[in-house]
């Protein structure tokens, strides 16, 4: 993405005014986000780009988050030149875009044929939390630990980025989800506990699990991150040795070409394709006392399935027919884990609007 939007036609009236729905909120200060869905452009793993308001030294910016099927890219631009090249984005190559702000919400969507419609509705309460609400509620994770700063959480004077709220909210949700199942399980008066944490990508949650075991709950706790990309692995590592933490490590490579001598916590979040059942199935044979699995793909079951002549006319459209073969894979992988004598959970652990990718399956 360049700071300049690219030259576009005369703009239809929808996007003229869903633009000046976009400026007003940032000068009344109300914008939540924006995020451009429907993506048809050459990049072929671009998923969306989600904005939000952002205050630096030199003034108000726009931060854009391009969220890829496996990394996320942040560039920030100046309010002017955030908005311009928003205009040169909508319609191609985003087919949607949806604007929430503290008021009211826009969702502008453009058919096939170019043609657009815009519509408005009352503001997701969800969007709109009370000045002061992250300060002051209680989180497990201290804010102002270094490695947060290192990571790109926060910025120099220790405050969370806002482009990286979404994140800070994730990383605490599923620290409350991992302190009360470890409080559940076998490992609530174990005094050392080994922990395997597959694709740990950045290392947000692995720092934060090391974080909360070794000095929340002073455990003897080894937490080791596996992750395939070699420059995560090295910016973790540096990371690690730089801070100290003690029983953090790091290591490069593919699920299947680890096999640990001790495994107490297994955790593999949104593993793709089939990785989560390679997951699962460590963790079984492992004995683990604990597995924390956030399922991603349903690849391997969809071509399968085949819908009985009562269900075809619903299952015939395509979202439909995901939803069901998500349902089936992951109840399929929640009975496994009950077939091995684990006591199972499968619920929503982070709001719509933070991820898609929001079930967890938890076995004890």
């Amino acid at each position: 993405m360049t700071d300049e939007a690219p030259p576009v036609a005369a703009q239809p009236e929808q996007v003229t005014r869903f633009l000046d729905a976009l400026r007003a909120s940032l000068e009344r200060g109300t914008l939540a986000k924006l995020v451009l869905s429907a993506y048809h452009g050459p990049e072929t793993d671009l998923k969306k780009i989600v904005v939000r308001p952002l205050a630096l030294k030199d003034g108000q910016h726009l931060s854009f988050v391009h969220h890829h099927a496996t990394r996320d890219i942040t560039k920030n631009l100046p309010e002017a030149a955030g908005v311009a090249c928003l205009a040169g984005l909508l319609g191609t190559p985003f087919r949607a875009a949806h604007l929430l702000t503290q008021a009211e919400d826009f969702h502008l969507e453009f058919s096939r044929q170019g043609t657009c419609r815009l519509t408005r509705g009352t503001a997701q309460s969800s969007v709109a939390p009370a000045a002061g609400h992250d300060r002051e509620k209680k989180r497990l994770l201290d804010h102002r630990k270094p490695f947060l700063q290192a990571l790109g959480l926060t910025d120099a004077a220790q405050r969370i980025i806002p482009a990286m709220a979404h994140k800070w909210k994730q990383i605490n949700k599923f620290l409350e989800i991992f302190a009360q199942a470890v409080a559940d399980s076998p490992l609530a008066r174990q005094p050392r506990i080994e922990v395997v944490d597959f694709g740990s990508g950045k290392g947000y949650l692995t720092f934060a699990i090391h974080d909360h075991l070794r000095h929340t709950l002073q455990r003897d706790a080894q937490v080791t991150g596996i992750e395939l990309r070699p420059e995560l692995v090295g910016l973790c590592h540096t990371v690690a040795t730089r801070e100290q933490c003690t029983g953090l490590s790091f290591r490069q490579g593919a699920l299947g070409d680890y096999a640990p001598e001790k495994l107490d916590v297994l955790i593999a979040l949104h593993a793709c394709d089939t990785a989560t059942d390679l997951a699962l199935h460590l963790g079984i044979r492992s004995g683990a006392a604990l597995i924390l699995c956030a399922p991603c793909c349903h690849k391997e079951l969809r071509p399968q399935l085949q819908a009985p002549e009562v269900l075809r006319p619903l299952l015939r459209f395509g979202v439909h027919a995901a939803h069901e073969a998500d349902m089936v894979t992951d109840s399929l992988r929640a009975l496994l884990l009950e077939a091995h004598g684990y006591q199972v959970k499968v619920f929503e652990f982070i709001a719509l609007e933070h991820t898609d990718k929001n079930k967890m399956i938890l076995g004890i």
